[in-house]
């Protein structure tokens, strides 16, 4: 790992900047090394709120705490401290992690660096915000799951509590598109605009179709489908179409593999196809894909 390391939201559709589950999960990994089982020494807010006020009590809490562990829930980064207290960061559209490793000197904070975390070995954690819809508030270990950002969450799509029983019971009766039903955080946590288009394509499924019609034997098509887009999104460490980079620096690549999303008017990736991807609004969001293998 460099000594200074910075992962960001990338530029996207207008209404695809906020981070989608495999960026937000690079993210935390990252920090994971940096941040688990180590004391923090010291712990600043130099603004009393971004999207929602920043606890009053924030450093009082935080200075001489342990961190515990940090786990990802669908978009949200939990840090878990040792006395009980759930640390809830969310990086909203612009929200940016910044690591300066001991034995260099950090920066002088920016106007935008509102949040700076260290630890007692010497590494400095940054949280930018230049536009300041992020979220940095408590919780605790016992009440976490009720709390009102968390509580209506569906299951992980990468845990064993989401499999294709949940997917079929979620999708029938639903007269919604399966579009719009997947990226509902009630059904499946984490799910964004980008991934949704990509597991469609390779699923074969029109987004436009409703998502009643896709319970079933699509659906049991789909559910491995999304599962393989969002791991090899992770594995690729999260995708970047400008700025967003994991934490040893390394932009994310798996933007290389889209095969829909952003390839408007291009060939259609599946072979023997001979169709053009197309972009359409469904709930003032891109969609692209292909009607031509898409139904």
């Amino acid at each position: 790992m460099p000594p200074h390391a910075s992962f960001s939201v990338f530029k996207r559709d207008e209404r695809d900047k906020m981070p989608e589950l495999p960026e937000v999960e690079t993210v935390m990994r990252g920090l994971t090394p940096v941040l688990e089982g180590k004391r923090l020494s010291r712990a600043d807010a130099r603004r009393p709120d971004l999207r929602l006020p920043i606890p009053a009590d924030f450093t009082d809490r935080l200075v001489g705490n342990r961190v515990e562990r940090l786990v990802r829930r669908s978009k949200y980064i939990l840090m878990e401290m040792a006395d009980g207290l759930v640390v809830i960061l969310h990086l909203g559209m612009s929200g940016r992690v910044t690591i300066h490793k001991a034995g260099e000197i950090p920066p002088e904070p920016g106007k935008h660096d509102h949040i700076i975390l260290a630890t007692e070995t010497g590494d400095h954690v940054y949280y930018n915000d230049t536009r300041r819809f992020g979220i940095v508030t408590f919780t605790d270990t016992q009440t976490k799951d009720s709390h009102p950002l968390l509580k209506d969450i569906g299951p992980e799509p990468l845990g064993n509590a989401f499999n294709t029983a949940v997917l079929n019971a979620g999708l029938k009766g639903r007269k919604s598109t399966i579009k719009a039903a997947l990226l509902d955080q009630k059904l499946v946590a984490g799910l964004g605009n980008i991934y949704v288009c990509e597991a469609l394509w390779r699923a074969g499924i029109s987004p436009k179709r409703t998502a009643d019609s896709v319970a079933g034997k699509r659906a049991e098509r789909l559910f491995p489908i999304i599962r393989q887009v969002l791991e090899e999104a992770i594995n690729a460490g999260g995708s970047t179409l400008r700025d967003y980079a994991q934490v040893d620096g390394e932009l994310g690549y798996f933007q290389h593999s889209f095969q829909v999303y952003g390839r408007e008017g291009g060939a259609c990736a599946t072979e023997g196809c001979g169709g053009t991807v197309i972009r359409i609004v469904q709930s003032n969001r891109s969609t692209f894909y292909c009607p031509s293998c898409q139904r």
